[in-house]
């Protein structure tokens, strides 16, 4: 439930855009972001900070679609997520000695250090993949093909990635006594 919450913004997006076309989406897009900001807060009394950065980038990016009518910026808004995220992972781990992916995860399951920096840099080598895969597709294909990659090819990717690494991870993870 909580992989499909994080693309709820996408498919409503998917979906508009087959309704209404890129710029109607990329207004809801905006807009289910920032349901989604509420919604979690609301239930959780916080929000992440990837999805405050996924909101920041969607409104800025999504803006510039909107106010200059141009499709290329909301193009470009996966491929920024995901090198932030990338970057995020590699240069707190570099400058700061700080493993993100050990930090969310260290409370669900205890594994060793070299483990842990496999974990760090796959998921950072697979956001730099897919942030060029979408720009790939963003400018050498029409905008459906590149809507259709974003929702499909994109969340598949992520959950083929997501499969792999709990399989290899399953041995980590610890059972909760409750």
């Amino acid at each position: 439930m909580k992989f499909l919450f994080e693309f709820f913004p996408i498919i409503l997006f998917f979906a508009a855009f087959k309704f209404k076309g890129i710029f109607f989406a990329t207004a809801v897009a905006i807009a289910a972001s920032i349901i989604q900001i509420g919604f979690s807060y609301i239930k959780n009394k916080k929000v992440e900070k990837p999805m405050i950065i996924s909101l920041v980038i969607i409104v800025i990016f999504g803006g510039a679609t909107l106010l200059l009518h141009d499709e290329t910026f909301i193009k470009w808004k996966p491929t920024i997520l995901y090198a932030v995220f990338s970057a995020a992972l590699v240069l707190s781990r570099l400058l700061f000695g700080k493993n993100l992916i050990k930090a969310m995860l260290a409370g669900k399951m205890t594994a060793p250090d070299r483990v842990w920096e496999w974990i760090n840099y796959s998921w950072a080598g697979f956001f730099a993949v897919v942030g060029a895969l979408n720009i790939y597709v963003a400018f050498n294909f029409p905008t459906e093909t590149w809507v259709n990659f974003k929702l499909f090819g994109i969340m598949g990717l992520m959950f083929l990635f997501v499969i792999i690494q709990s399989i290899f991870l399953s041995r980590y993870i610890e059972e909760n006594a409750e």
